[in-house]
């Protein structure tokens, strides 16, 4: 996944239907950025979830989910990891992208946090 996701759709997906209550309706559209999202941030069984009005729901609910706290866990490392670097604990800085790799599973944010480590690689 060399490229950053677009993943405005499913935030605006997300924004009408979980926060302003709109009704989520299933269409061939929303199908398939349900679906194309799910991969995105790796879940799994999303066309199972499709089958019924609730399963749709949550995964809707799962994917927005994954995007924010990934993206939460990712720019806070990020901060404590220049602010080390700064400092000149660069194994502090490392460990701070091991930590997101650890239990991330947005492969997007995985794949940010490990360029990041691989940069570091020539620093003391």
């Amino acid at each position: 996944m060399s490229t950053h996701p677009n993943w405005d759709e499913i935030r605006n997906l997300s924004r009408r239907v979980l926060r302003e209550g709109a009704p989520l309706v299933v269409t061939d559209d929303v199908r398939a950025l349900l679906l194309r999202t799910a991969n995105e941030v790796a879940v799994s069984d999303a066309a199972a979830a499709l089958q019924t009005e609730a399963g749709a729901l949550a995964l809707l609910r799962e994917c927005a989910r994954r995007i924010t706290d990934g993206s939460n866990r990712l720019v806070d490392a990020l901060y404590r990891m220049h602010r080390l670097q700064d400092s000149g604990d660069w194994e502090g800085a490392r460990q701070e992208m091991r930590d997101v790799i650890a239990v991330e599973v947005v492969p997007f944010y995985r794949e940010t946090a490990q360029g990041q480590l691989d940069d570091m690689a020539d620093e003391p």
